[in-house]
């Protein structure tokens, strides 16, 4: 437990740090939004491209680890439908509620990845963003819109142009080519990477809104606790069916325990959904990952 503390909480020391700097405006409220810009098109793609350009894919367990993430998030997909049609929600609340439980913190799942498993746990993780950051897309776009009806094209444009998209397929087929990062192609990769973890933690940090945690307390609270409790769960059970090994296991259940991801927050407006509501889950469950990720793993490896 020790041991995991001190991999985590330079993490969320990060995250505080970002909030604490935006509350003081420094170095100012412009900087925000372009820090996120560059290191979601720039230097984010950089740590995936590189990381899946190395990546073992001969590994013999990655066809299980691709089986449980399609199911779990499956599964889960199947729930929330479930839901909806008892609940009788809008599509503006089910889309927030969705994103809330199924999407997940791509900087700090692979900060806490990298801290824990290094290089070889990192390549694991990209290889499963590559499946599961489309999947996900897909269903948070359609969640916000169904009521309204949307087009095939409307649909898989936003995941074609993703750039964290791109950059995993660009990595898988530059590897499966065989070609290698040569003639400090890895090195500026490397740089580039280096600059991405950091960067995009400060970023969650300054994107927190304590403001919105009001009115909406019972849908928060259990918002909160599927995502950070029952999914971990959940990611566990199909881990244990499928047979996974304990590495694999053990990212698998981390990435199914993330807080949701505060671009959640931009898609929800852009797409006409509850971003009052949205706000207040991304900020509630960041908060609550201080304590529920360290006892997720602890839980896992004790």
């Amino acid at each position: 437990m020790i041991t995991l503390l001190q991999a985590l909480w330079p993490l969320f020391a990060l995250i505080v740090g970002g909030y604490v700097l935006r509350l003081r405006n420094f170095p100012s409220e412009a900087f925000w939004p372009g820090a996120e810009r560059l290191n979601y098109y720039v230097l984010f793609p950089a740590l995936l491209f590189s990381s899946l350009a190395t990546a073992p894919l001969d590994n013999p367990s990655l066809p299980g680890l691709a089986i449980a993430v399609m199911l779990g998030l499956g599964l889960a997909w199947l729930g929330l439908l479930l839901v909806k049609r008892w609940r009788g929600w809008s599509a503006a609340r089910f889309g927030a509620i969705v994103q809330g439980i199924l999407r997940f913190n791509t900087y700090l799942g692979l900060a806490v990845v990298g801290s824990v498993f290094g290089q070889t746990g990192l390549a694991l993780a990209a290889l499963m963003l590559a499946l599961m950051v489309p999947t996900v897309n897909v269903m948070s776009v359609w969640a916000l819109t169904a009521e309204r009806g949307i087009t095939a094209r409307q649909l898989l444009l936003p995941i074609v142009k993703n750039p964290l998209i791109l950059a995993c397929l660009g990595g898988a087929l530059f590897n499966f080519a065989g070609f290698g990062l040569i003639g400090g192609t890895d090195r500026l990769l490397s740089l580039l990477a280096t600059a991405s973890l950091p960067l995009g933690l400060l970023c969650v940090g300054a994107a927190l809104k304590p403001q919105e945690l009001t009115g909406e307390v019972p849908s928060l609270g259990w918002n909160c606790a599927v995502r950070l409790l029952a999914m971990p769960l959940l990611a566990y059970g199909v881990a244990r069916v499928t047979g996974l090994p304990a590495m694999e296991t053990t990212i698998l259940v981390l990435f199914f325990a993330l807080p949701t991801a505060p671009t959640a927050y931009v898609l929800t407006r852009q797409l006409g959904g509850d971003s009052h509501l949205m706000a207040g889950i991304i900020t509630l469950q960041t908060l609550l990952a201080a304590a529920s990720l360290p006892l997720v793993l602890a839980l896992l490896n004790g």
